[in-house]
């Protein structure tokens, strides 16, 4: 898919498009791109967007990263903000605090939860200290090495950088020189590290979206990528991973997983949307990955596929994602298959 059209400003006198409850939206910034690893991935997801708030009659137009953005804003073009920027940046609170000291509204978490989102191990953190399940890890060290990793933490395990998205950074490490490789990887790319206990299992996620004051778990996803790991090209390019929905679980395990992944979703201040990982291991326990704030609205991507099987189609979804914009208090509410 090539980089969407963002030559043209918006329209500085529009006419305003409404949400199902007649809330008028205004001139909606939709940006995307930016800088980070996940570039490419958010101008596919901002593309999609932009088109659906179009279909709808939101005045809707696309802008290319926060400096842009900010530029338009300054010019008193935009109203509100729909934020589909992926990974550092965009998902990681910075532009949310930005938004917040210009008294813009933009969709999803605030700065709290988009910076805990971002950040794995201070989820994981939180989650722990709320009781929820999520593997135990380590934090990597600078002196740390292959070796004492294994000595220390034990294979198999994952290796992970703390604060990037789409599998950057990761690796699946059942040896001492996988190990070594996970951290030349993720030393390379810069920032915190971590090496996590590697489940083996199915890949499961679980979107949690509010609509209408309520906040929804929808139906869990498990994810049967054709190669043993859910990787980038898995995740955005390959037509041979399955997307079970439903699930095949049994249904009080998929009830346990939409309610942990609210529990998740409230245990990080997250708001609007978001979207839980999770892996089951060998004994159908789901431990959770890690939480999405931002998450990819590709063809590919997850949150649409959970939304259409409840028959929320994607330019629906997409107005109950700006509805977000709005912001309310949100009592649970789980959505089965």
């Amino acid at each position: 898919m090539s980089d969407p059209d963002l030559s043209q400003n918006p329209n500085p006198n529009p006419s305003l498009g409404q949400s199902q409850n007649q809330n008028t939206y205004g001139r909606v910034a939709v940006v995307m791109g930016g800088t980070s690893r996940e570039r490419q991935v958010s101008l596919w997801s901002g593309a999609a967007v932009l088109s659906a708030l179009q279909a709808k009659g939101v005045n809707a137009f696309a802008v290319d990263g926060i400096p842009a953005l900010l530029e338009q804003i300054s010019q008193q073009l935009v109203d509100r903000v729909f934020i589909i920027l992926h990974g550092p940046g965009g998902e990681d609170g910075t532009l949310q605090g930005a938004l917040d000291a210009l008294s813009v509204p933009y969709t999803g978490s605030g700065v709290l939860g988009s910076a805990l989102g971002m950040d794995k191990m201070r989820s994981k953190r939180i989650w722990q200290t709320l009781n929820l399940p999520t593997a135990e890890f380590q934090v990597v060290n600078q002196q740390d090495t292959a070796e004492s990793l294994v000595q220390n933490f034990g294979l198999p395990m994952v290796i992970k950088s703390n604060c990037e998205g789409s599998t950057f950074g990761i690796t699946m490490a059942r040896s001492a020189a996988e190990v070594a490789q996970g951290l030349a990887t993720s030393r390379a790319i810069g920032g915190e590290i971590f090496a996590e206990r590697l489940i083996e299992g199915d890949e499961c996620t679980c979107a949690v979206l509010a609509i209408e004051g309520k906040l929804i778990a929808l139906p869990v996803i498990r994810i049967v990528p054709k190669d043993t790991f859910y990787d980038f090209e898995a995740k955005y390019l390959s037509d041979d991973t399955q997307y079970l929905i439903p699930s095949g679980l049994p249904v009080e395990l998929e009830a346990q997983m939409q309610a942990c992944a609210i529990a998740a979703f409230e245990g990080i201040a997250a708001s609007g949307w978001a979207r839980i990982d999770f892996m089951l291991d060998q004994t159908a326990k789901a431990w959770l990955l890690e939480a999405n704030t931002a998450p990819g609205m590709t063809s590919h991507s997850l949150v649409p596929k959970a939304a259409q099987h409840v028959g929320i189609d994607f330019e629906t979804l997409c107005l109950h994602v700006l509805d977000s914009s709005f912001k309310t208090c949100e009592p649970r509410v789980a959505v089965h298959s």
